[in-house]
């Protein structure tokens, strides 16, 4: 999985991000993930979107994977771990952080956001793709009127981020990329799968681990039979976009 970019891109904000990153900011109406996808085979790895808005921390960044699509779908799980890593750094004491299989953010249960993946069209299968976008979007600001009507939802200021900035998310998320990335490099997938099974809601009646193809298998206790809860076609509708507003329902 390389970061390594090629081109330096234009309109940078003064973010403190590690070398491998280089960034593209966009106006408060802009697509990060959108945009991503649309400049990543110019770009090339490294490129990093960001939309700075005031009710969502919103960015995608571009990856170059070295195996084949199959398999580099795992990806998305390398993302979600950085993304609740990068949360966690600024989470009150005590506050849980979760991922809900297999791309969405939950704080103290309720659904701030998530990430989601894309990969160029027609890819195929047993090739490496020329590139892959993983994109986050987090509520940082609850803006409705009627906090009610989605109780179900939430956003980081109410929930006690009270130390946050979008930037600041930017910055961790792409510092926990890194080290994630070299863990994978170095100790293979495994390393990457034990985190984001963490990170999942916890019972104690079930054994859950990631499959080679980035499936999530469940073991239930006194029982034989692996379900099998397939990835890739929840890729298409992320679990927690409503495509109404294009924001975290």
């Amino acid at each position: 999985m390389s970061l390594q970019t090629k081109t330096r891109a234009p309109f940078a904000q003064k973010l403190d991000l590690p070398p491998p990153f280089t960034l593209v900011t966009l106006r408060e109406v802009g697509d990060a993930f959108a945009h991503a996808v649309e400049i990543a085979s110019e770009q090339g790895a490294g490129t990093l979107t960001y939309v700075g808005r005031f009710d969502l921390a919103e960015f995608a960044v571009v990856l170059e994977p070295d195996e084949p699509l199959r398999t580099a779908r795992r990806t998305l799980h390398l993302g979600m771990v950085a993304l609740t890593d990068a949360l966690l750094a600024y989470s009150p004491p005590e506050k849980p952080v979760e991922i809900g299989w297999p791309d969405a953010v939950r704080v103290d249960g309720g659904l701030v956001g998530g990430g989601r993946i894309a990969w160029p069209e027609g890819a195929g299968e047993d090739e490496p793709p020329d590139w892959l976008v993983f994109g986050a979007m987090i509520r940082t600001v609850s803006m409705g009127d009627n906090p009610g009507v989605n109780p179900l939802s939430a956003a980081l200021e109410e929930e006690g981020f009270t130390d946050f900035t979008s930037a600041g998310l930017v910055e961790s998320f792409a510092r926990h990329l890194m080290v994630h990335t070299d863990a994978w490099q170095e100790y293979g997938f495994g390393a990457v799968a034990k985190e984001y099974v963490k990170r999942l809601p916890r019972d104690k009646g079930l054994r859950r681990d990631i499959d080679d193809n980035g499936d999530l298998l469940v073991r239930r206790t006194g029982k034989i039979e692996v379900e099998r809860q397939k990835l890739t076609p929840l890729l298409a509708a992320p679990s927690w976009l409503d495509p109404k507003t294009r924001g975290p329902k």
